[in-house]
């Protein structure tokens, strides 16, 4: 539930279709009009009077007992190169967190936050930095994506759960959101369409591994060993590579899906040929890619994007070890897409909103 809502009243768009056909049954109301709702709801209506051809008395039924999630855009920056839109969000309770829309020739892809803030304190993070509030509730998952969609007059096609905070953190709520936003009533999103990113938490991944779900699971690695990791990964303390590579080989033996390995290109220090060769090393036979991203140069960190040259000399090594790589797309560069910089200025502005680049 919303902190801020009235805790009398439930929230309907975190519930499944069985447990709102229950509730319906509860209120001797027949089971279609469950899924009359629940498809409303997922639309992404933000008042039950939206619901036209639902009835006056039910409506007002409905608003006695529950309440919508709604993802107000607290901000909006639209950047001038490629349209990618960076969002701040901000809930009931008037906490913030950061979506981008990107556009790609496939579609339209959103990438998400799962919570306010993040405990993982990763050093290249600007969500890391401003520390944690709380997570969020699968309802508050979909409305972002149900917001971005209604404010561009767009169909998103994927889903990625990479944005402020970690998805594992929170993994019931985001088991959850994965159950809502793939159902056939709702926004009928598939599996194989949504990536969800973890720094890693192994014991979370095993579990993950049993649900069996076909969405691809991405790992932040970021570096070719402990030594590396831990200078900016305090995660890898609690969770050795090696166990965490164990843990990705056996995801991807359960599920048949090739594991996704983000690395985060940072001059200096993770970069070198070496450092190449020493990943390839590790991720020799496994089911798997490596994503090489140049990192987000937030003020601050005092890290900085590895050079073309150097990426082209990195991908090149893993390619000749025989590992598949690609170099992330850089989209958004003039509005800061990366997530938790936005919402870092809000704070330190005091709430107040900071200027966009493109349009407001």
């Amino acid at each position: 539930m919303c902190p801020a809502q009235d805790i009398e009243k439930i929230d309907i768009k975190s519930k499944t279709l069985e447990e709102l056909k229950q509730d319906f049954a509860l209120l001797d109301q027949p089971t279609y009009k469950a899924r009359q709702v629940y498809r409303w709801v997922h639309r992404g209506v933000t008042s039950f009077e939206q619901m036209t051809d639902v009835s006056k008395p039910l409506r007002s039924l409905l608003d006695q007992k529950y309440y919508i999630p709604v993802a107000f855009i607290e901000k909006r920056q639209v950047s001038v190169y490629d349209n990618t839109v960076k969002y701040l969000f901000r809930f009931a309770d008037g906490e913030c967190v950061e979506s981008v829309l990107m556009q790609y020739h496939h579609g339209y892809s959103i990438c998400i936050s799962t919570q306010v803030g993040c405990k993982m304190g990763c050093a290249f993070c600007a969500t890391g930095l401003g520390g944690f509030f709380r997570d969020l509730a699968p309802s508050e998952m979909l409305a972002q994506v149900q917001a971005a969609q209604q404010d561009r007059g767009v169909r998103i096609s994927n889903i990625v759960l990479m944005g402020m905070g970690e998805p594992l953190d929170n993994y019931e709520n985001v088991l959850r959101f994965l159950e809502l936003v793939s159902s056939a009533d709702g926004m009928n999103i598939g599996m194989r369409h949504i990536s969800l990113s973890t720094c890693g938490l192994v014991d979370k991944i095993y579990d993950l591994a049993e649900k069996k779900l076909q969405l691809t699971l991405s790992v932040s690695l970021h570096a070719p060993n402990d030594q590396i990791r831990q200078r900016t990964m305090p995660i890898s303390r609690r969770w050795p590579m090696e166990e965490l590579l164990r843990a990705c080989r056996h995801y991807a033996s359960v599920t048949g899906r090739r594991i996704s390995f983000e690395y985060a290109m940072i001059a200096g220090v993770n970069d070198s040929d070496s450092c190449a060769q020493e990943l390839a090393g590790k991720l020799r036979g496994m089911l798997c890619h490596v994503n090489l991203i140049p990192v987000n140069e937030v003020e601050s960190t005092g890290f900085h994007k590895s050079g073309g040259i150097r990426l082209r000399q990195f991908s090149r090594i893993l390619e000749q070890k025989g590992i598949t790589v690609t170099v992330r797309r850089t989209l958004g560069s003039d509005i800061d897409a990366s997530c938790g910089q936005l919402r870092r200025r809000r704070l330190q502005d005091g709430g107040v909103s900071v200027e966009s680049n493109g349009e407001n």
